[in-house]
């Protein structure tokens, strides 16, 4: 069958199975708002009439949640229910906006390529559509898509729900084996599709109304991949794309698209000879000393925590046998992501995470309940058999350590200690410099254990977030197969979200590890287990860090603290006695022959946080002059007051060069003119005006 004949069969069968459906009854109903109760008839009456009927000037709605559940604007209610209307503003609704975004992406690609749809989901950023085809896509393919897109969504296309059998779908993508497979896994009974334009799809949903809501579109970037993650599978063709309800908000999106390329850690890793990675070793990271500088920063900050917060620091072993792992349960869930080996008759494994082997060592402990909570803590070794094609610098590697912590104790401690985690997770980000947000992950497809026990634990965290005020969100389903979690994701510079920290709460395994403690009344008791994670992988971190602040790092973090500068040969003998002086520090002398404006400047691409200059006046009245590189302002004072004040600075964990300042016994201080300060400012704007100009020149075609 042709391609072309392909796309009109699909039609006629949505059209026929369409017109097969039999009008439900209609009753009335209520439905609930913020702005009150409206009386409705089931389906009948739709989200988008109600939202209509409180504010017909309400154009920013594009998606429900009804009773929980996310639900087109369109789609009529079926029972009372309870109704919120999402933005693109609001998370969910941006996951909407994107997913039906890559539906016009689908819709370009059958026609430009006559592919074979697979996959196509939002992302954190955006979404992708994936295909077989008989070719492999180009750049040069890109003007023809958007070209497509931009006409997709000119011709406001409506999102058409519809629910089919199994058999009817089945029929409907007879012509494409990739939507056959995926059909025969994910359907039991039915299904639905939806159809915009020519393009049908076998999807949940929901969408928006239509494509006209998308005003801006991009194609990005493509890559191969293998169906279903699987490498002995069919390759794929990957087209990544994004999208925005305005022209702004895709500008602004590129620009910071162009300002990540530019301080992505790779390259700030390579720049800085920080560390890098060998196909000797794939997916594991050669830390140099100045990248080592900054992972035992990070893991010196949580200790000091751990000893102000009662967290006992153990050491565990890396390889454990498969019995642990039957034990623990993560051999049946797990088994495919662990490095596994024979030795001694024995099948072992690599360790992926700590909480089986801290559940032996509470076990040895014998305790009572006078000894919970223990607040366990280990920063060892882990490892993890990710595929190589998701391998991505720090971000997604094999060979990891966590901040990783387990607390047993009994039930009633539970909401008292996880607002003592979120608490110690608000002061460790906060000084980190992250805003964050806060997800409840709740029981999974594949768990183990009772219902009745995972939603008592379920509770419980419910309990705890709203009593500790923070706002958070619910995402049903994707906790852990162990039980519920509070994960936390940190918004970096750029608005980017990343998982880092995460409170899981876990019935299971005391249970099946069968761990006990002394109660109070001599009786053997049950702990209950809390993981614990703030910065999570200490490599991701480092990252994460590393792009949040250009490579610039807080003084305290950085490898790069303090750069001396001699004007010329003749003071580098007193440039050495600086740096003795503020040897307890990272320092360095610049000796070179280069001229005073060369040193500054390779000091400023170094990102040192501390840059001393010192001239013939500095070391005759053993003075030194300190250099904001980021405001250009210097500040000369005596050679004691400046090491004293960078001490200070470093010690508090001061965030910028400049907050250190408070620590200077009334400097005087050399700044800039008020008229020359906002020049700068101008200029500043000015730049940023000419880059968005340039951006919508780049993106005319």
């Amino acid at each position: 069958m042709s391609f072309g004949k392909y796309i009109e069969r699909r039609l006629e069968i949505f059209d026929r199975v369409k017109g097969q459906q039999e009008s439900q009854e209609k009753v009335k109903i209520q439905i609930k708002t913020v702005h009150g109760e409206i009386e409705g008839l089931s389906h009948e009456t739709t989200p988008f009439k109600i939202s209509q009927e409180i504010n017909p000037n309400h154009k920013e709605f594009i998606v429900a949640r009804v009773n929980e559940e996310l639900w087109d604007a369109h789609r009529p209610f079926e029972r009372d229910s309870v109704v919120e209307f999402l933005t693109f503003s609001d998370e969910d609704g941006k996951k909407v906006f994107w997913h039906s975004s890559a539906h016009i992406l689908g819709e370009a690609c059958e026609s430009n390529f006559q592919c074979n749809l697979c996959l196509g989901p939002p992302t954190e950023s955006g979404f992708f559509y994936e295909m077989h085809m008989d070719r492999t896509v180009v750049p040069e393919d890109y003007k023809a898509l958007r070209k497509d897109m931009r006409k997709i969504m000119k011709e406001n296309q409506k999102f058409e729900r519809l629910e089919m059998t199994k058999t009817e779908l089945l029929e409907m993508f007879a012509e494409n084996p990739l939507k056959v497979e995926l059909i025969q896994d994910k359907v039991q009974d039915r299904s639905t599709v939806y159809k915009c334009g020519p393009l049908i799809d076998f999807c949940l949903g929901p969408h928006i109304p239509s494509t006209g809501y998308v005003k801006a579109i991009e194609v990005l970037h493509h890559s191969s991949s293998f169906f279903l993650g699987d490498s002995s599978r069919p390759v794929l063709q990957r087209i990544y794309g994004v999208s925005f309800p305005s022209k702004d908000e895709l500008l602004v999106h590129l620009m910071n698209l162009e300002e990540a390329k530019k301080n992505n850690h790779r390259k700030i890793g390579a720049d800085l000879d920080l560390f890098f990675f060998s196909p000797m070793s794939p997916g594991s990271c050669f830390f140099m000393p100045k990248g080592t500088f900054i992972y035992n920063a990070l893991i010196r900050l949580m200790r000091e925590n751990y000893r102000k917060r009662g967290f006992k620091e153990v050491i565990t072993p890396n390889v454990f046998t498969n019995e642990l792992w039957k034990t623990s349960g993560h051999w049946d869930k797990y088994k495919e992501d662990m490095f596994c080996f024979p030795a001694d008759n024995t099948e072992m494994a690599l360790k992926p995470m700590n909480c089986p082997g801290h559940c032996l060592l509470f076990e040895h402990m014998s305790c009572s309940y006078r000894d919970l909570p223990l607040r366990l803590a280990d920063f060892g070794v882990l490892h993890r058999n990710e595929v190589s094609g998701a391998l991505t610098g720090l971000t997604r590697v094999r060979r990891f350590q966590q901040d990783d912590a387990h607390i047993f104790l009994s039930q009633e401690m539970v909401a008292g200690e996880i607002e003592q985690c979120l608490q110690f997770l608000e002061e460790v980000y906060g000084l980190l410099g992250f805003k964050y947000t806060v997800c409840l992950s709740t029981r999974p497809e594949k768990y183990i254990g009772e219902i009745s026990v995972w939603d008592a634990a379920e509770a419980q965290l419910k309990a705890a977030l709203e009593k500790s005020q923070v706002a958070w969100t619910l995402n049903e389903g994707d906790g852990a197969f162990y039980g519920p979690k509070i994960d936390i994701s940190v918004c970096d510079a750029l608005g980017r979200k990343h998982q880092c920290g995460t409170v899981q709460l876990d019935f299971q395994l005391p249970e099946r590890f069968a761990l006990k403690y002394a109660g109070k009344e001599g009786s053997s008791e049950r702990p209950v287990m809390i993981h614990r994670a703030i910065l999570g992988s200490v490599e991701r971190m480092s990252g994460i860090l590393l792009e949040h602040y250009k490579g610039r790092l807080p003084p305290w973090l950085n490898p790069n603290q303090i750069a001396v500068i001699p004007v010329s040969q003749n003071e580098i003998p007193y440039a050495r006695v600086v740096a003795q002086e503020m040897s307890e520090m990272e320092v360095s002398v610049d000796a070179s022959e280069c001229t005073l404006n060369k040193k500054i400047l390779n000091a400023e691409k170094a990102r040192y946080s501390y840059v001393i200059v010192v001239g013939p006046k500095e070391a005759a009245a053993h003075h030194v002059s300190i250099r904001n590189l980021v405001n250009r302002t210097t500040v000369t004072v005596t050679l004691q007051a400046a090491r004293e004040m960078i001490t200070e600075g470093i010690r508090n964990r001061v965030s910028a060069p400049a907050d250190a300042m408070q620590f200077l016994p009334s400097p005087g201080t050399k700044g800039l003119p008020a008229q020359v300060s906002q020049a700068m400012v101008c200029l500043e704007k000015l730049v940023l005006a000419i880059k968005t100009k340039v951006m919508e020149t780049l993106r005319i075609r």
